[in-house]
């Protein structure tokens, strides 16, 4: 039996989509635009790597990986992120994850309590969200607290705005951005705001930055440890998280790792001693050869560019198309995010997800409503030939949507 405190987890998202489209017909040849898996060539420095260091495979690796891996990444921050020489401690503010996910999930279950100042503890989390936010939240006994990332906050939450009484019982806050599913991106100023208030209230913030490497022509997004550091605010309440999955097209890989304060990092390691999985030594090897290296990022990023340039010229002016800012999903206003779904795989095999299956809406959490059930979210991860009839029938499908004021259809 599924223990009560999981029994408030929304469903996820994609066993919902497959319910939702199971009992009908495709009407073209099946084209996934639902999940954000990469597609394009994974870097071949990455195979070598593997091949070279294969023996690995055959010891068991340490739970905060290798010194080149720690030190790779450190660089990596240092130089994109522009931070002074002495921020980054390798040996002590850098952990490799098996992906982002388990460190997202595992930070909280190693840094959050059930209680804070005599109430129960609460998490905050952008709405729309990664599912693993909540779970996270749950596991530990603390409340999920869903903040809207609507039009109307650039797509990103305010935690600034939230009454005093809630960011006293906060223990933890999750800030993507790039946003996941919107492609908005925080300035460097909104980033220091938000490590501020962590500081201020004492809690720790999740900077969920997978997307970071993934935008428009112009300055790359700035990250929260670069704005934490502009403000003085103490990394002893800063974490990032960052992957290959997205950066270097390595999904499988499962290579990722969180920075942050020392104390904080010292509190993961020792809670992924007992409950974590190790990543193997080659993976470490082919991890630290792709986080050195540049050249492979800027080929992925070029051909991210051609399909911002595809999705432009085919429902550019068109009412419900807002272009990325960063990341590779399109966050589409139709109306009804559900019935266009079911509308673009009966009509034409385009498989998208529903914008409510990322979304929360429940009337004990900020403003009750689900901010995601006027959309859609597609990703943008095959190849742009590939992806032009989809992006024409959404196309056609903006075109045709009537559109009532968003208070009418909350």
């Amino acid at each position: 039996m599924i223990p009560r405190r999981f029994s408030d987890l929304p469903e996820y998202a994609f066993p919902r989509l497959r319910a939702l489209l199971e009992r009908h017909p495709p009407g073209g040849d099946p084209l996934a635009m639902s999940i954000g898996e990469p597609r394009h060539p994974m870097p071949a420095l990455m195979h070598e790597a593997l091949t070279r260091h294969a023996e690995g495979y055959a010891k068991y690796p340490p739970i905060d990986g290798t010194p080149g891996f720690r030190e790779a990444v450190g660089t990596w921050l240092t130089r994109r992120f522009a931070l002074p020489a002495d921020t980054i401690d390798p040996d002590r503010m850098v952990l490799p994850l098996n992906g982002t996910r388990e460190g997202l999930f595992m930070a909280v279950m190693a840094l959050a309590g059930r209680q804070k100042n005599g109430q129960r503890a609460a998490v905050l989390i952008p709405n729309p969200f990664y599912q693993c936010y909540a779970a996270a939240a749950l596991a530990v006994g603390a409340e999920p607290i869903f903040v809207a990332a609507t039009e109307e906050n650039g797509w990103l939450p305010d935690y600034t705005s939230l009454p005093e009484d809630l960011l006293a019982r906060t223990v933890f806050a999750f800030y993507c951005s790039p946003s996941n599913p919107q492609g908005a991106v925080a300035s460097r100023e909104q980033l220091g705001r938000i490590a501020a208030l962590a500081e201020n209230y004492d809690f720790v913030i999740g900077f969920d930055e997978c997307y970071s490497e993934i935008y428009p022509d112009g300055p790359p997004p700035p990250g929260g440890m670069e704005a934490a550091v502009a403000e003085g605010v103490s990394l002893d309440h800063v974490l990032v998280f960052n992957s290959l999955s997205k950066r270097s097209n390595a999904p499988g890989l499962r290579s990722g790792f969180v920075a942050g304060g020392a104390g904080l990092i010292a509190a993961m390691t020792r809670l992924r001693s007992y409950a974590g999985a190790p990543s193997p030594l080659p993976v470490l090897h082919a991890a630290e050869a792709m986080w050195r290296d540049e050249a492979h990022v800027q080929a992925n990023r070029a051909l991210y560019h051609e399909k911002y340039a595809l999705a432009d010229a085919v429902m550019g002016g068109l009412p419900g198309y807002t272009a990325p800012r960063g990341g590779f999903f399109l966050w589409l206003d139709v109306g009804d995010g559900e019935a266009a779904t079911v509308r673009l795989w009966c009509e034409h095999g385009v498989r998208v997800l529903p914008g409510a299956y990322l979304g929360r809406g429940d009337p004990r959490f900020i403003d009750g409503k689900n901010p995601g059930t006027r959309f859609i979210r597609a990703a943008l991860v095959e190849s742009p030939e590939t992806l032009r009839p989809g992006l024409e029938a959404i196309a056609g499908l903006l075109r045709s949507t009537e559109r009532k004021p968003a208070e009418a259809t909350a």
